[in-house]
């Protein structure tokens, strides 16, 4: 039993991990209609970014990711006006190729501005344990879990709640009506991104500590978020946030239970196989289009 929950609050910091990344991918998508494969490297830039002010600085964790996650908006911002409003007229497969263009500018910039070693990112919460029936979870994993939880209940209430909310649910279904009865969608598309930069460059300091900050630490987790919304469904806000929590618990459990070696193999042939089935994801529906 305390290896089962021991997995299990790992599988939740890794699962807010994915999700966060999703969350900002499925962002994207719902108001530009177009995937976005850079997303981890937004936030692997940016991860440098607030370890850079960490080190400078001496500002405590919180302290530094705000900055990177402030930086990341700004980013985020760029990038919306200086190349994709430029891009408005393409397909979207053409805006997901220019996508592709973002990862090798961000991942040739970062080294040329920070240098080629791996930085080291601390803990948010250094030091304590939680014994649960037991198990220990560390302070830092329940607050990566609560922070990753909160903030996306946050972006869900906001979405259903508000005037901007509605905003952006009425762009996401369709964007040319949307701009008929008045909506900013410009402003909407400009916000998408720099919320997921933002969402994406805490994903990134949430996995920091563990793995350095690199040019390839997102690597992983970006796949692993486009997997989500895959599981997921992307016709829904919510449904990757609960793909990506499905995936973080089952690689876990497969890793452990099943093989170390195969467990991974084992989770994409699953998800693989459920999506020749229902090929639209867990929450997604088909979609009919009437003439």
């Amino acid at each position: 039993m305390s290896t089962f929950l021991q997995l299990l609050f790992s599988s939740l910091e890794s699962g807010s991990v994915y999700a966060l990344a999703a969350l900002g991918i499925i962002i994207i998508f719902r108001t530009s209609k177009m995937t976005n494969f850079a997303q981890g490297s937004l936030g692997m830039f940016n991860a440098f970014v607030a370890t850079i002010v960490l080190i400078s600085n001496n500002f405590s964790p919180l302290l530094a990711a705000l900055a990177g996650m402030i930086s990341a908006f700004m980013t985020g911002v760029a990038v919306d006006l200086a190349i994709m409003r430029r891009a408005k007229q393409v397909s979207p497969l053409a805006k997901q190729i220019i996508t592709f263009g973002l990862i090798m500018l961000f991942s040739g910039i970062a080294p040329m501005i920070f240098g080629t070693s791996p930085l080291s990112f601390p803990r948010f919460i250094d030091e304590g344990t939680l014994k649960l029936a037991s198990a220990s979870i560390t302070h830092n994993a329940l607050f990566n879990i609560t922070v990753g939880v909160t903030i996306m209940l946050f972006l869900f209430y906001f979405l259903q709640n508000t005037k901007w909310g509605l905003a952006v649910r009425v762009t996401a279904s369709n964007e040319q009506t949307a701009r008929l009865m008045g909506v900013p969608t410009n402003i909407v598309t400009m916000g998408a991104w720099a919320v997921a930069a933002a969402l994406g460059t805490l994903s990134a300091l949430m996995l920091a500590p563990a793995i350095t900050v690199n040019i390839s630490m997102m690597d992983n987790v970006q796949i692993n978020a486009l997997i989500a919304c895959v599981l997921g469904g992307f016709q829904t806000f919510y449904g990757p946030v609960i793909g990506a929590y499905i995936i973080g618990l089952s690689k876990n459990m497969l890793s452990y239970y099943v093989s170390s070696t195969w467990g991974d193999a084992i989770l994409y042939t699953l998800i693989l196989s459920f999506i020749v089935f229902r090929p639209n994801g867990i929450i997604g529906k088909k979609i009919i289009k009437k003439v």
